[in-house]
């Protein structure tokens, strides 16, 4: 599990490989990624949009933003935590992601929340 927290906004994201997805001898890697964003502040924050980097093993890097996150933009209370799950697609068995989430408070002042650097991997088998 990869931790940031800023300004109160715990960002917490585990990663998982899918082989059923993946094709390697298409140069096919399929990710997923729970992300659970946790409100330890005083105020409630609403996520209004993401600023994702996509790295793959090549250290060819792709840059992605967009209206909140699956769809929604959540309105997160104090205490309280909004889960989702994605996916990513590489061209190569390893890659890393990371990047920011733009949160407002009720009061209408915003700050970006860092989601951490994670690491996509294939693991490795054993023939």
């Amino acid at each position: 599990m990869y931790c940031t927290v800023t300004e109160g906004i715990r960002v917490e994201v585990k990663p998982a490989y899918l082989s059923e997805q993946s094709d390697p001898m298409r140069d096919r890697y399929a990710f997923a990624y729970r992300v659970t964003i946790s409100n330890d502040s005083n105020d409630a924050v609403q996520l209004v949009s993401r600023h994702w980097y996509i790295a793959d093993g090549d250290k060819d890097l792709r840059e992605i933003q967009g209206s909140g996150v699956v769809g929604e933009q959540p309105l997160i209370a104090p205490g309280e935590s909004h889960r989702y799950t994605s996916g990513a697609l590489l061209d190569t068995p390893t890659g890393s992601m990371h990047g920011t989430y733009t949160m407002v408070r009720h009061d209408g002042t915003s700050f970006e929340a860092e989601i951490p650097k994670f690491d996509l991997t294939m693991p490795r088998t054993l023939h």
